[in-house]
């Protein structure tokens, strides 16, 4: 399929069902058309081979048949379609009338043809060589439970970077700089998971208010890297820029997992433009709505969602990924609104033929899965619900830690799940912890410092007068609105950040972090950002939070050192090799293990939690693992609380390791024995390292 160049010239390959003739659009340098039809058609695929043609040649398509959208089909040879397989994209969409198929200002989109050309408006595919050098490039593989993702966008995370060449900031490139690279290895993240790199499409709606689509939730292009992320040109450069990046970070010891949109595309609802899919074969390559196809079936909020019962769109979707990761190198995949992926007819089955093909799949299945776990359709909330070799974003863990450290009554005993892995949601159906994905800030929504530096969001600078975004953020904003003056609302609020990051880190399962929360990034309040192409998402590199950062390193390295927090397996609440002490143990505040009716206190706030570093699961290789063993003490009351250590049976000496109550790791000498007794402030978590 698609644009294969074989050191003579190109074969072209299109699937349609209802094309009647295909043409192959080729532009020279000047922007001048030349049409060849296709001349061969096996199996719904139009193809044909042209000598000559080398790569960095543009091209297109023009499809002819019906054009009928109250049955369906909609072809428009008038229109240049993109290659649904192009390894490359130059051009944007100029949003000129003549993009659309039918006559703007038609109500429903389903009047007649409009015959405008819109070669001069549309991008083109663009041939490429998939030679490269990788040499001894190897894909690290690190083994879930050692993973640490960083959430991250191409063009945020540099493009403010002083230290970065102007011409590279906010590209391929500039991520593979070793200024950036070195930040992310400093801080101890294992993997980057960026945020689309697929070509997408800058929306007509933003257009108009004069924003852009920044986050890229809008592909166009499976299997194109975006060519706004180039620094060296659009003719197949951004390719081999994309390669020379996933090989730097692999050469760091970094993973590189995608955000990938395969349940939508830019084409929209009836209204949208004709770019590729929709005039290519409307009703195989999208959802419509069976009693008026006129319409499309939107499960995602976006207008329509990709057919994925057809056969060919579910080839599509397993081609790219299988691309990315034989051609591309890169080591995983996380789906965005994986839901709408799974759906049937109207349920989400999780045994549907997508997963069947991914579990199947010797490439594909040996990567790491991601699932954005919802959707915006009827029953799409499905954490807990994905397959066994897929590890999920964990809204649950979100909320409830985030409820916890606003303390909200009735939440410890599912914090104490959610600490533990999600046992609930993941243990029955034979995964492990890994299958968590721990975050409490995420790209959409509010960063770490806005989450608690504001109680609304404030996102008027989207245009839509602050209606768009999440309203129940689960956020506090420690007292005041926004910025302050007040430095006991700082103190609190800068304690509240180093809560979150203690927890996160310290849960079982697989923590994520927002790319520049580490720095104490800020996004004024704005909990959805996706067309904030400005200062308002770009990392501001002149005003990171120092502290903050070696804080969060500190922890990280903590972490990567002790096991205990990042265990294969489950707890299970009893002795283990023969140990008197259990592997997990839960204390009132008192040093009494707590009751049944300790967990139903809806007021109970605070508690400590023993982990057994002598019990833990054994690797990979059947090994026996050791560590410390550790107690943390938990404060989320609004006022100071002493507790009382555990008896000896749990330990007879600990030392201070962790206090959020401090603004850095490695400073406290203090040792404590059992039953002493730890004031710890409002608001607070202190971990103690058993000694003896």
């Amino acid at each position: 399929m698609g644009a294969t160049y074989d050191g003579r010239g190109t074969n072209f390959s299109i699937f349609s069902e209802v094309a009647e003739r295909v043409e192959l659009c080729l532009f020279d340098a000047e922007g001048e058309e030349t049409r060849v039809d296709l001349p061969e058609q096996t199996a719904h695929c139009w193809h044909g081979y042209l000598p000559r043609i080398r790569p960095g040649q543009r091209y297109g398509f023009r499809v002819h048949g019906a054009y009928d959208p109250v049955h369906g089909p909609r072809c428009n040879p008038a229109k240049l379609l993109l290659d649904p397989y192009a390894r490359a994209v130059e051009g944007d969409v100029t949003w000129d009338p003549a993009v659309f198929p039918y006559p703007l200002g038609h109500a429903d989109g389903d009047g007649a043809a409009d015959d405008s050309d819109s070669a001069p408006f549309v991008p083109r595919a663009v041939i490429t060589d998939p030679k490269f050098n990788w040499g001894r490039d190897r894909p690290p593989r690190r083994p879930w439970h050692e993973t640490v993702i960083y959430e991250t966008h191409v063009k945020g995370l540099t493009f403010c970077h002083p230290d970065i060449p102007p011409r590279l900031r906010g590209t391929y490139s500039g991520l593979a700089h070793p200024v950036a690279i070195e930040h992310l290895s400093r801080l101890g993240v294992t993997a980057v998971e960026l945020m689309p790199v697929h070509q997408f499409v800058n929306d007509h709606a933003l257009a108009q208010r004069g924003l852009r689509n920044y986050w890229g939730y809008n592909s166009i292009g499976f299997f194109a890297p975006h060519n706004g992320y180039s620094s060296s040109g659009q003719r197949g450069e951004q390719v081999l820029e994309f390669k020379q990046m996933v090989k730097a970070l692999h050469a760091a010891g970094i993973e590189v997992i995608l955000d990938v949109v395969y349940n939508h595309t830019a084409e929209g609802n009836q209204l949208g433009p004709m770019l590729s899919f929709r005039g290519i074969d409307n009703a195989a390559y999208y959802r419509l709505v069976a009693q008026d196809p006129r319409y499309y079936m939107d499960y995602t909020g976006t207008g329509n969602s990709l057919n994925m019962r057809h056969p060919q769109v579910l080839q599509l979707v397993m081609d790219s990924l299988r691309y990315w990761v034989q051609e591309m190198h890169v080591d995983g995949f996380r789906f965005d609104l994986a839901s709408a992926l799974a759906r049937v007819l109207h349920d989400v089955d999780r045994l549907s033929a997508f997963f069947d093909l991914i579990h199947q799949d010797p490439v594909i299945s040996q990567v790491k899965l991601i699932a954005e776990p919802w959707d915006v359709g009827e029953g799409g909330y499905q954490v807990g619900n994905f397959p066994v070799l897929w590890s999920e974003w964990n809204g649950k863990y979100r909320d409830c830690v985030r409820d916890y450290w606003r303390s909200e009554p009735g939440t410890l005993a599912e914090f104490a799940l959610r600490f533990t892995g999600s046992p609930d949601l993941y243990e029955s159906s034979g995964r492990r912890p890994s299958a968590s994905i721990d975050f409490v800030t995420a790209h959409d929504g509010f960063t770490l410092r806005d989450l608690v530096s504001y109680n609304q969001k404030h996102n008027e600078a989207n245009g839509e007068d602050n209606r768009d975004g999440e309203n129940h953020n689960r956020s506090w904003n420690c007292g005041e609105e926004g910025p302050t003056s007040s430095p006991e609302v700082a103190a609190l609020r800068a304690r509240q950040q180093r809560n979150f990051l203690a927890t996160m880190l310290l849960s079982q399962g697989v923590p994520m972090l927002l790319g520049g929360d580490e720095i104490g990034r800020s996004q004024g309040g704005n909990n959805n950002a996706y067309c904030q192409d400005s200062e308002t998402s770009w990392y501001d590199w002149s005003r990171l939070d120092r502290i903050q950062l070696e804080f969060t390193r500190r922890l990280m390295d903590f972490r990567r050192r002790h096991p205990t927090f990042r265990r294969r397996g489950w707890f299970q609440g009893r002795p283990i090799h023969g140990s008197e002490t259990k592997d997990v143990g839960w204390f009132t505040p008192q040093g009494v293990e707590m009751s049944e009716q300790d967990w139903a206190l809806g007021a109970a706030r605070s508690m400590m939690v023993f982990l057994n570093g002598a019990a833990l699961p054994n690797d990979a290789h059947g090994r026996r693992v050791t560590d410390d063993s550790f107690l943390l003490l938990f404060n989320a009351n609004d006022e100071s609380l002493t507790f009382t250590l555990a008896d000896r049976q749990w330990g007879t000496q600990w030392s201070k390791v962790i206090d959020t109550a401090e603004p850095l790791l490695g400073l406290s000498t203090e040792e404590y024995p059992p039953g002493a007794s730890l004031s710890l402030v409002s608001r607070s978590l202190v971990v103690l390292r058993r000694l003896s």
